[in-house]
């Protein structure tokens, strides 16, 4: 039989195992209620917001003017001048040396043209006509050019990129030309593989006033005229 001592004891350890019970169950109520921490936070975290700052304006470069055109040097324009020679009007001189075109007017006077003439070892001299005239004619590089230059095209049709330019006057039975330019800067230099070469403008210019069967007169190198002697009118 308990005694009443044991008995006290009994339903006070009751009493507490109730009361811890109890309070276990509203804990875990509450806990349930309310979001659980992360066990690791800091993997949860959104990154930090960085300020960003838009990048200072750059103004653009101004384009270059498509309109924009090459300005010949003063003695390389088209311009009547004197001339004296015993050629008949009509007739084509190369002054090769000063890189000079002469359409002879008659009364002593030529319409003077700058021209780009053939580099070293590519210059010639001599006596042709004209037997051809073309506008914006095709190029077929020659064999001796391929074999020098392998690189380029076997045929160009005529046109703005073409290296004959505008207008083209073909020389007897050679392979040398009166041709335009896409590259006026060349003018006054000695380039070429043996071709005269005019601006557009001023090989259009020739054209106009040239005939087939035009005599041509290609001097050589050591017939060099001063450029004094022909005065600009």
């Amino acid at each position: 039989m308990l005694t009443l001592n044991a008995f006290t004891r009994n339903c006070r350890r009751a009493a507490a195992f109730g009361a811890f019970a109890i309070g276990a169950i509203a804990f875990s109520g509450s806990a349930s209620a309310a979001p659980q921490a992360p066990l690791f936070p800091f993997f949860l975290l959104p990154p930090p917001v960085q300020s960003y700052a838009p990048p200072p304006a750059v103004e653009a470069a101004p384009a270059p003017d498509e309109n924009a055109t090459f300005e010949l040097p003063a003695r390389l324009r088209r311009q009547v001048v004197s001339y004296a020679t015993r050629e008949a009007p009509g007739t084509i001189i190369i002054d090769t040396p000063n890189t000079y075109l002469y359409y002879v007017l008659g009364g002593g006077q030529a319409m003077r043209y700058g021209i780009g003439v053939g580099r070293d070892g590519f210059t010639w001299s001599g006596t042709q006509s004209v037997t051809k005239k073309a506008e914006w004619p095709d190029w077929t590089p020659p064999p001796e050019m391929i074999a020098r230059q392998p690189y380029l095209p076997r045929h160009m049709a005529g046109g703005p990129g073409n290296p004959l330019g505008a207008r083209a006057m073909y020389l007897g039975g050679t392979v040398y030309r009166i041709h335009g330019t896409n590259a006026p800067e060349t003018i006054g230099t000695h380039v070429s593989s043996g071709c005269i070469r005019l601006t557009n403008e001023d090989v259009t210019d020739l054209y106009s006033r040239v005939n087939v069967g035009t005599k041509v007169v290609v001097l050589p190198m050591t017939e060099r005229r001063a450029d004094l002697a022909a005065s600009v009118r």
